[in-house]
């Protein structure tokens, strides 16, 4: 399987791997959307159709948007739409950095791919209808970790960056 070295995964994960629950983010890290908005700002996101129509507002500024939906007569303002994982592969190949957004689904196709994850790791198992495929940490390498604690939501989190071996 190809690995694309600039196709990133960016998510926040609980320890149970949970991602969502009914189209939604699990909890509400501030520092976190600030730290997403910091590393996409300028480049492409990609993202099902169902995570587009989740945000409270798109398309996110200062970002290329590319959506995959299997409704070809699909069309969001301000988004390129296409069909397919390879579709979306063959729109970023010339992308200094691309960043898979989600869902569970997208993320499950791009994770055999992506050549790095920027993960906020949540120290604390949630109720969720949408995880993360399981990461076998022993194929990536660690390049910057930060430990941090929300006061707001009483639980201790870390923004994690890999890289694929």
């Amino acid at each position: 399987m190809t690995i694309y070295n600039n196709i990133s995964i960016i998510v926040a994960i609980a320890e149970n791997f949970a991602i969502g629950k009914n189209n939604d983010l699990l909890f509400h890290l501030p520092n976190d959307l600030k730290r997403f908005k910091q590393i996409t700002t300028g480049k492409t996101i990609i993202m099902g159709r169902n995570t587009l129509l989740s945000l409270p507002k798109w398309p996110l500024p200062n970002r290329r948007h590319v959506v995959i939906s299997d409704n070809l007569s699909d069309c969001f303002k301000g988004c390129e739409v296409v069909s397919s994982i390879e579709e979306a592969v063959e729109k970023v190949k010339n992308d200094e950095e691309a960043f898979v957004i989600g869902g569970g689904m997208v993320y499950r196709q791009f994770y055999p791919l992506a050549g790095k994850l920027y993960l906020t790791w949540v120290h604390k198992s949630f109720d969720a209808d949408v995880f993360f495929p399981e990461i076998d940490f022993s194929e990536w390498i660690e390049t910057n970790r930060e430990d941090h604690y929300d006061e707001k939501n009483g639980f201790e989190y870390s923004y994690i960056n890999l890289v694929r071996k």
